[in-house]
Parts: structure tokens; C-alpha cells; sequence
């Protein structure tokens, strides 16, 4: 692994909200902000799990609220894709399914629309943010440390969590949990080594049928998920407005994602159900 942007924040005294995936929602995003000020949690107690960009219609507008509001970003895989003005998103999708080839449209818009000067924001991310509250070290990350597009779900095995465990200590020493996004699921997972909390994202509902999103909130050593109401009607219009009608918009109204085949089988709809 090449030389890794590592960020402390130090000791974090209070509630932190934690979320990833805005996905270029400026709906859900307001949203959140609202949130974190009714719970009198201040932009420097929160922390984004990366792809600020992504499916939506606002890629410009989210970028510059994120970066205008000093929240600490950890690099997504979008992030380092952008940064380099790469053709692609960098997701880790399959070649030819239904995530790989509706990322054609959804990146190819957001990168027309964001500024160079928006993409050398995204280039100075870090690769893993660090802080401690209520006496434990957290490690915040996208994926996986090894790889940052790494899809760890709450099924993936042991064998996952400890590798990536593994790459995080090697990159800044000894920690106690980890925060991660990517998947989309938000969940908490006790590992052997402790435990691994992916905050969920703000910007897609998380494939469970409803419109609301999530994020999580970290106070004195317990995380709790929260769902996010928003104007997801307004964000599904904005997004068919730009043209973004691979079907994205849709999930935002149905709560269901369209690339259903990037999930475990175990945790698809159909399996769900009958479940």
C-alpha cells in the first residue's frame, strides 16, 4: 500500500454524527444538517464516509456545502476517481451488471458538473480519519482500508472484517472500532477484534422499500441508526429534470435500488421476503 493521508481529529468529546454517501442529494443533505443541529451537534462533530458525489442531480451544490461546511471527509472511491478526472467511478462493480452499467450515466454527469477546483478538494481527502471518544480509537474509512471499494456487508465473513482490521493497524497502529460506508446498509457488526459500525448513507434509501435514508449517531461509546426524512420527491424531479432517469430516481420514491445484483443474496428484496 502506498503512503496513506491519515487525519486525527483527536479526542471528540459529545454526540458525533457520522454518515456517508450524500451521492450528490443537496435534499438530503439540508436535511441532515438540520438534524445535527437539533441535536446541537456542530460541523466539527461530524464525519462523512466518503462519495459525496455520486447518483443525484446536485453534484456541484453538494460539493460545495460539504466543503464550505469544514465536516471531515474520508476519501470514497469516487472521491479518488474525481480527484484524477478518472473515465470511471471505480466502484469495484462486475463487468455488465446492472451497478456497473447504470454508473455510465450518473458518473459522466456528475463529472461534467463538478470544477476543477471541487476535484482538487476531493484529491486532499484522506485516506482514514482517526479520533478518540469515550476512551476508545476509532479508525473511519470508506470500503475496506486494503481496498476503498471493498463492498463489506453485515454477511461478509470473518475472514473480511480481520483482513481489513488488519490493514488498518498497519496504516496507524492499534484502534478499538471502525467506522466504514460504502455498502449502503448501514449495520453494526461485533468482530473479534471489536467492533465494525457502517454509518449508512443519506443519499439512497438503504433497499428496504421505504424513501427515508440513514446515519448514525456515536455517543459515549454507542452508536444508534437514525432515519433521514427529506424531500425525496423534490431530489427524484431535480434528478429526471437532468436527464438521470437510468432508474436511481426511481429508488429515491420507491425506496428500492435498481442494481439489486451488487447485493449478497441473502440480503435481496426477494430474500427478504420470504424471509
Amino acid at each position: 500500500m502506498s503512503r496513506v493521508n491519515h487525519q486525527d481529529l483527536g479526542q471528540l468529546n459529545g454526540p458525533i454524527v457520522l454518515f456517508g454517501g450524500p451521492y450528490s442529494n443537496l435534499q438530503a443533505l439540508e436535511a441532515l444538517f438540520e438534524r445535527a443541529r437539533a441535536l446541537g451537534v456542530g460541523p466539527e462533530r461530524m464525519i462523512c464516509t466518503g462519495d459525496v458525489v455520486a447518483y443525484c442531480a446536485d453534484a456541484f451544490a453538494v460539493s460545495e456545502r460539504m466543503w464550505s461546511s469544514g465536516v471531515p471527509v474520508v476519501a470514497g472511491n469516487c472521491e479518488k476517481q474525481l480527484a484524477t478526472r478518472a473515465k470511471n467511478c471505480g466502484c469495484g462493480f462486475e463487468d455488465g451488471s446492472a451497478c456497473d452499467l447504470l454508473s455510465v450515466g450518473w458518473y459522466g454527469y456528475a463529472s461534467a458538473q463538478i470544477s476543477d477546483v471541487q476535484c482538487r478538494w476531493m484529491g486532499q481527502a484522506p485516506d482514514i480519519i482517526s479520533f478518540v471518544n469515550a476512551g476508545k480509537r476509532y479508525a473511519v474509512i470508506h470500503g475496506g482500508h486494503h481496498d476503498i471499494a471493498r463492498f463489506i456487508w453485515p454477511v461478509s465473513s470473518e475472514a473480511v472484517f480481520d483482513e481489513e482490521w488488519q490493514a488498518v493497524e498497519r496504516s496507524i497502529g492499534p484502534i478499538d472500532k471502525i467506522i466504514a460506508g460504502h455498502c449502503g446498509v448501514p449495520f453494526e457488526r461485533q468482530t473479534p477484534r471489536g467492533a465494525w459500525i457502517n454509518a449508512g448513507v443519506i443519499g439512497m434509501p438503504p433497499n428496504d422499500g421505504a424513501p427515508q435514508t440513514r446515519f448514525a449517531v456515536l455517543d459515549t461509546g454507542r452508536v444508534t441508526f437514525h432515519t433521514l426524512d427529506y424531500d425525496h420527491v423534490g431530489a427524484a424531479s431535480a434528478m429526471e429534470q437532468a436527464g438521470l432517469t437510468q432508474g436511481y430516481h426511481s429508488a429515491l420514491l420507491t425506496g428500492y435500488w435498481p442494481s439489486e445484483d451488487v447485493l449478497p443474496p441473502e440480503l435481496r428484496c426477494a430474500a427478504l421476503a420470504s424471509g
